[in-house]
Protein backbone atom coordinates (compact mmCIF):
# COMPACT_ATOMS: atom_id res chain seq x y z
CA UNK A 1 0.00 0.00 0.00
CA UNK A 2 1.42 3.38 -0.95
CA UNK A 3 1.87 6.29 1.42
CA UNK A 4 -0.83 8.13 -0.49
CA UNK A 5 -3.30 5.31 0.09
CA UNK A 6 -2.49 5.28 3.80
CA UNK A 7 -3.08 9.03 3.99
CA UNK A 8 -6.49 8.63 2.38
CA UNK A 9 -7.61 5.84 4.73
CA UNK A 10 -10.63 7.02 6.80
CA UNK A 11 -9.25 5.26 9.89
CA UNK A 12 -5.84 6.90 9.47
CA UNK A 13 -7.43 10.30 8.93
CA UNK A 14 -9.54 9.99 12.09
CA UNK A 15 -6.63 8.60 14.11
CA UNK A 16 -4.46 11.59 13.19
CA UNK A 17 -7.32 13.95 13.93
CA UNK A 18 -7.99 12.42 17.35
CA UNK A 19 -4.30 12.40 18.28
CA UNK A 20 -4.11 16.09 17.43
CA UNK A 21 -6.94 16.95 19.82
CA UNK A 22 -6.37 14.24 22.45
CA UNK A 23 -5.49 16.87 25.02
CA UNK A 24 -8.97 18.39 24.72
CA UNK A 25 -10.53 14.99 25.33
CA UNK A 26 -8.35 14.51 28.41
CA UNK A 27 -9.66 17.77 29.89
CA UNK A 28 -13.23 16.45 29.81
CA UNK A 29 -12.55 12.96 31.17
CA UNK A 30 -13.01 11.77 34.76
CA UNK A 31 -9.95 10.32 36.44
CA UNK A 32 -10.92 6.67 35.91
CA UNK A 33 -10.76 6.93 32.08
CA UNK A 34 -7.66 7.88 30.08
CA UNK A 35 -7.69 9.85 26.84
CA UNK A 36 -5.76 7.05 25.10
CA UNK A 37 -8.46 4.53 26.06
CA UNK A 38 -11.27 6.79 24.91
CA UNK A 39 -9.57 7.33 21.55
CA UNK A 40 -9.06 3.56 21.14
CA UNK A 41 -12.74 2.93 21.87
CA UNK A 42 -13.77 5.57 19.34
CA UNK A 43 -11.48 4.05 16.71
CA UNK A 44 -12.91 0.58 17.36
CA UNK A 45 -16.46 1.85 16.94
CA UNK A 46 -15.40 3.73 13.81
CA UNK A 47 -13.80 0.67 12.23
CA UNK A 48 -16.89 -1.48 12.90
CA UNK A 49 -19.46 0.93 11.44
CA UNK A 50 -19.19 1.81 7.75
CA UNK A 51 -21.68 4.68 8.07
CA UNK A 52 -19.50 6.34 10.73
CA UNK A 53 -16.65 6.45 8.23
CA UNK A 54 -18.71 8.83 6.10
CA UNK A 55 -19.37 11.21 9.00
CA UNK A 56 -17.82 14.60 9.56
CA UNK A 57 -14.65 14.13 11.64
CA UNK A 58 -15.52 17.10 13.85
CA UNK A 59 -18.87 15.57 14.76
CA UNK A 60 -17.13 12.31 15.75
CA UNK A 61 -14.68 14.24 17.90
CA UNK A 62 -17.50 16.27 19.50
CA UNK A 63 -19.36 13.04 20.26
CA UNK A 64 -16.28 11.59 21.95
CA UNK A 65 -16.02 14.75 24.06
CA UNK A 66 -19.69 14.36 25.09
CA UNK A 67 -19.03 10.74 26.12
CA UNK A 68 -16.01 11.95 28.08
CA UNK A 69 -18.01 14.65 29.85
CA UNK A 70 -20.60 12.07 30.88
CA UNK A 71 -17.92 9.61 32.02
CA UNK A 72 -19.27 6.86 29.73
CA UNK A 73 -17.14 4.59 27.57
CA UNK A 74 -18.05 4.09 23.92
CA UNK A 75 -19.19 0.57 23.12
CA UNK A 76 -18.19 -0.88 26.51
CA UNK A 77 -20.93 -2.84 28.29
CA UNK A 78 -23.60 -0.90 26.43
CA UNK A 79 -22.67 2.36 28.19
CA UNK A 80 -23.03 4.38 25.00
CA UNK A 81 -22.67 4.36 21.24
CA UNK A 82 -21.45 6.52 18.38
CA UNK A 83 -24.41 6.67 16.02
CA UNK A 84 -24.33 8.17 12.49
CA UNK A 85 -27.12 10.57 11.56
CA UNK A 86 -27.04 11.90 7.97
CA UNK A 87 -23.34 12.63 7.82
CA UNK A 88 -22.90 13.48 11.49
CA UNK A 89 -22.06 11.32 14.49
CA UNK A 90 -24.02 11.53 17.74
CA UNK A 91 -23.19 10.00 21.11
CA UNK A 92 -26.20 8.09 22.43
CA UNK A 93 -26.08 6.89 26.06
CA UNK A 94 -27.26 3.29 26.45
CA UNK A 95 -29.48 2.05 29.25
CA UNK A 96 -26.49 0.28 30.80
CA UNK A 97 -24.66 3.60 30.98
CA UNK A 98 -27.57 5.24 32.77
CA UNK A 99 -27.78 2.33 35.22
CA UNK A 100 -24.04 2.62 35.87
CA UNK A 101 -24.24 6.37 36.56
CA UNK A 102 -27.09 5.90 39.04
CA UNK A 103 -25.11 3.17 40.78
CA UNK A 104 -22.03 5.40 41.00
CA UNK A 105 -24.10 8.14 42.66
CA UNK A 106 -24.95 5.64 45.42
CA UNK A 107 -28.42 7.00 46.26
CA UNK A 108 -30.63 4.58 44.32
CA UNK A 109 -30.62 1.41 42.24
CA UNK A 110 -32.26 0.97 38.84
CA UNK A 111 -32.52 -1.88 36.37
CA UNK A 112 -34.49 -2.83 33.26
CA UNK A 113 -35.76 -5.93 31.48
CA UNK A 114 -37.27 -7.08 28.19
CA UNK A 115 -40.07 -9.65 28.12
CA UNK A 116 -40.17 -12.03 25.16
CA UNK A 117 -43.03 -14.16 23.92
CA UNK A 118 -43.26 -17.27 26.13
CA UNK A 119 -41.76 -15.63 29.23
CA UNK A 120 -43.68 -15.79 32.51
CA UNK A 121 -44.46 -12.17 33.38
CA UNK A 122 -46.71 -10.51 35.93
CA UNK A 123 -46.77 -7.00 37.34
CA UNK A 124 -48.93 -4.54 39.27
CA UNK A 125 -48.89 -0.91 40.35
CA UNK A 126 -50.84 0.61 43.24
CA UNK A 127 -49.93 0.46 46.92
CA UNK A 128 -47.86 -2.73 46.59
CA UNK A 129 -46.13 -2.55 43.19
CA UNK A 130 -44.17 -5.52 41.89
CA UNK A 131 -42.70 -7.13 38.77
CA UNK A 132 -42.24 -10.88 38.41
CA UNK A 133 -40.38 -11.99 35.31
CA UNK A 134 -39.12 -15.47 34.58
CA UNK A 135 -37.41 -15.67 31.16
CA UNK A 136 -37.98 -18.84 29.18
CA UNK A 137 -35.17 -18.25 26.69
CA UNK A 138 -34.24 -15.21 24.59
CA UNK A 139 -36.24 -14.49 21.48
CA UNK A 140 -34.37 -14.32 18.21
CA UNK A 141 -35.71 -10.88 17.29
CA UNK A 142 -36.86 -7.68 18.96
CA UNK A 143 -40.20 -8.35 17.25
CA UNK A 144 -40.71 -11.13 19.83
CA UNK A 145 -40.60 -8.59 22.70
CA UNK A 146 -44.01 -8.04 24.29
CA UNK A 147 -43.06 -5.66 27.12
CA UNK A 148 -40.12 -3.74 28.53
CA UNK A 149 -39.89 -2.58 32.12
CA UNK A 150 -37.71 -0.52 34.42
CA UNK A 151 -37.54 -0.57 38.20
CA UNK A 152 -35.98 1.96 40.53
CA UNK A 153 -35.54 1.83 44.25
CA UNK A 154 -34.32 4.75 46.33
CA UNK A 155 -32.04 3.61 49.14
CA UNK A 156 -34.10 2.95 52.27
CA UNK A 157 -37.48 3.12 50.52
CA UNK A 158 -40.10 0.41 51.06
CA UNK A 159 -41.52 0.30 47.55
CA UNK A 160 -39.94 0.51 44.11
CA UNK A 161 -40.87 2.82 41.25
CA UNK A 162 -42.04 0.69 38.30
CA UNK A 163 -42.61 1.46 34.64
CA UNK A 164 -43.95 -1.17 32.23
CA UNK A 165 -44.50 -0.48 28.52
CA UNK A 166 -45.82 -2.71 25.78
CA UNK A 167 -43.82 -2.76 22.54
CA UNK A 168 -46.81 -1.22 20.80
CA UNK A 169 -46.51 1.77 23.13
CA UNK A 170 -42.75 1.95 22.54
CA UNK A 171 -43.30 2.08 18.78
CA UNK A 172 -45.92 4.80 19.14
CA UNK A 173 -43.47 6.76 21.28
CA UNK A 174 -40.74 6.33 18.67
CA UNK A 175 -43.07 7.46 15.88
CA UNK A 176 -44.12 10.55 17.85
CA UNK A 177 -40.64 11.79 18.80
CA UNK A 178 -38.46 10.47 15.98
CA UNK A 179 -37.31 13.42 13.83
CA UNK A 180 -35.19 11.53 11.30
CA UNK A 181 -37.48 8.75 10.10
CA UNK A 182 -35.79 5.54 8.95
CA UNK A 183 -32.38 7.01 9.90
CA UNK A 184 -33.17 6.69 13.61
CA UNK A 185 -30.61 4.39 15.23
CA UNK A 186 -33.35 2.15 16.70
CA UNK A 187 -34.60 1.36 13.20
CA UNK A 188 -31.28 0.87 11.45
CA UNK A 189 -29.95 -2.61 10.62
CA UNK A 190 -33.39 -4.19 10.92
CA UNK A 191 -33.87 -2.89 14.45
CA UNK A 192 -30.58 -4.16 15.89
CA UNK A 193 -30.74 -1.47 18.61
CA UNK A 194 -34.49 -1.64 19.24
CA UNK A 195 -34.28 -3.54 22.53
CA UNK A 196 -31.69 -1.09 23.85
CA UNK A 197 -33.89 1.82 22.80
CA UNK A 198 -37.06 0.30 24.30
CA UNK A 199 -35.46 -0.51 27.65
CA UNK A 200 -33.99 2.97 27.83
CA UNK A 201 -37.37 4.61 27.17
CA UNK A 202 -38.83 2.79 30.18
CA UNK A 203 -35.77 3.58 32.28
CA UNK A 204 -35.96 7.30 31.50
CA UNK A 205 -39.50 7.35 32.92
CA UNK A 206 -38.26 5.81 36.19
CA UNK A 207 -35.28 8.16 36.40
CA UNK A 208 -37.66 11.11 36.63
CA UNK A 209 -38.48 9.92 40.16
CA UNK A 210 -34.98 8.96 41.27
CA UNK A 211 -32.51 11.24 43.07
CA UNK A 212 -30.08 12.37 40.40
CA UNK A 213 -26.46 13.35 40.69
CA UNK A 214 -25.17 16.02 38.31
CA UNK A 215 -23.74 13.26 36.10
CA UNK A 216 -27.06 11.37 35.96
CA UNK A 217 -28.99 14.54 35.14
CA UNK A 218 -26.61 15.38 32.31
CA UNK A 219 -26.84 11.87 30.84
CA UNK A 220 -30.63 11.96 31.25
CA UNK A 221 -30.84 15.19 29.24
CA UNK A 222 -28.49 13.93 26.52
CA UNK A 223 -30.33 10.60 26.23
CA UNK A 224 -33.71 12.28 25.82
CA UNK A 225 -32.50 14.61 23.06
CA UNK A 226 -30.41 11.96 21.28
CA UNK A 227 -33.43 9.66 21.02
CA UNK A 228 -35.27 12.23 18.90
CA UNK A 229 -32.55 11.91 16.27
CA UNK A 230 -31.82 15.64 16.35
CA UNK A 231 -28.26 16.96 16.47
CA UNK A 232 -27.36 18.88 19.61
CA UNK A 233 -24.48 20.47 21.45
CA UNK A 234 -23.57 19.85 25.07
CA UNK A 235 -21.21 22.08 27.02
CA UNK A 236 -21.00 19.78 30.04
CA UNK A 237 -23.88 21.63 31.70
CA UNK A 238 -26.64 22.36 29.18
CA UNK A 239 -28.00 20.45 26.17
CA UNK A 240 -28.94 22.68 23.21
CA UNK A 241 -30.85 21.22 20.25
CA UNK A 242 -29.63 22.43 16.87
CA UNK A 243 -32.96 23.15 15.20
CA UNK A 244 -31.34 24.49 12.03
CA UNK A 245 -29.88 21.08 11.14
CA UNK A 246 -33.20 19.90 9.69
CA UNK A 247 -33.15 22.61 7.05
CA UNK A 248 -29.75 21.55 5.79
CA UNK A 249 -30.80 17.89 5.73
CA UNK A 250 -34.00 18.64 3.86
CA UNK A 251 -32.05 20.57 1.26
CA UNK A 252 -29.88 17.50 0.76
CA UNK A 253 -26.74 19.21 1.93
CA UNK A 254 -24.01 16.83 3.09
CA UNK A 255 -22.08 17.71 6.24
CA UNK A 256 -19.29 15.24 5.55
CA UNK A 257 -15.91 16.89 5.35
CA UNK A 258 -17.31 20.22 6.62
CA UNK A 259 -14.74 22.53 8.21
CA UNK A 260 -15.47 24.20 11.51
CA UNK A 261 -16.61 27.82 11.15
CA UNK A 262 -14.71 30.67 12.74
CA UNK A 263 -16.52 32.52 15.51
CA UNK A 264 -17.26 36.00 14.18
CA UNK A 265 -16.77 39.08 16.34
CA UNK A 266 -20.56 39.55 16.37
CA UNK A 267 -21.17 35.98 17.58
CA UNK A 268 -18.42 36.31 20.17
CA UNK A 269 -20.13 39.40 21.59
CA UNK A 270 -23.41 37.50 21.86
CA UNK A 271 -21.86 34.53 23.64
CA UNK A 272 -19.16 36.07 25.78
CA UNK A 273 -21.43 36.98 28.73
CA UNK A 274 -22.38 33.32 29.26
CA UNK A 275 -18.80 32.14 28.66
CA UNK A 276 -17.45 34.76 31.08
CA UNK A 277 -19.96 33.58 33.70
CA UNK A 278 -18.66 30.03 33.25
CA UNK A 279 -15.10 31.17 33.98
CA UNK A 280 -15.95 33.43 36.93
CA UNK A 281 -18.07 30.71 38.57
CA UNK A 282 -15.08 28.37 38.16
CA UNK A 283 -17.13 25.74 36.32
CA UNK A 284 -14.35 25.67 33.73
CA UNK A 285 -10.85 27.06 33.38
CA UNK A 286 -10.13 29.21 30.31
CA UNK A 287 -8.19 26.29 28.82
CA UNK A 288 -11.12 23.90 29.30
CA UNK A 289 -13.66 26.35 27.89
CA UNK A 290 -11.53 27.12 24.83
CA UNK A 291 -11.03 23.39 24.22
CA UNK A 292 -14.78 22.81 24.33
CA UNK A 293 -15.61 25.76 22.06
CA UNK A 294 -13.12 24.46 19.50
CA UNK A 295 -15.16 21.28 19.09
CA UNK A 296 -17.83 23.47 17.47
CA UNK A 297 -16.12 26.57 16.08
CA UNK A 298 -12.69 28.13 15.75
CA UNK A 299 -11.54 31.09 17.82
CA UNK A 300 -9.22 33.90 16.83
CA UNK A 301 -6.09 34.54 18.87
CA UNK A 302 -7.63 37.73 20.22
CA UNK A 303 -10.79 35.91 21.31
CA UNK A 304 -8.73 33.29 23.16
CA UNK A 305 -6.81 36.06 24.95
CA UNK A 306 -10.10 37.67 26.00
CA UNK A 307 -11.38 34.39 27.47
CA UNK A 308 -8.09 33.84 29.27
CA UNK A 309 -8.25 37.35 30.78
CA UNK A 310 -11.53 36.62 32.60
CA UNK A 311 -9.75 34.27 34.99
CA UNK A 312 -7.64 37.19 36.26
CA UNK A 313 -10.42 39.72 36.81
CA UNK A 314 -10.47 39.13 40.57
CA UNK A 315 -6.69 39.03 41.00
Amino acid sequence: MSNNQVALSPAKTLSDFMDKYKGQIALALPKHISADRMVRLAMTSFSQNRALQDCDMHSIFASVVIAAQLGLEIGVGGQGYLVPYKGKATFVPGWQGLVDLVSRAGRATVWTGAVYEGDQFDWALGDNPFVKHQPQGDGDSWKSITHVYAIGRVNGSQYPVIEVWTMERILRHLKKYNKVGANHYALKDDGANMEMYARKVALLQVLKYMPKSVEVQRAFDVAQVADTGKNFTFDGEVVVVNEDDDQGDQAGQSNAGRSLPTCSDEDFEKKKAEWRKTILSKKRTPKELIAFIKTRELLTEEQEKTIDSWAHEND
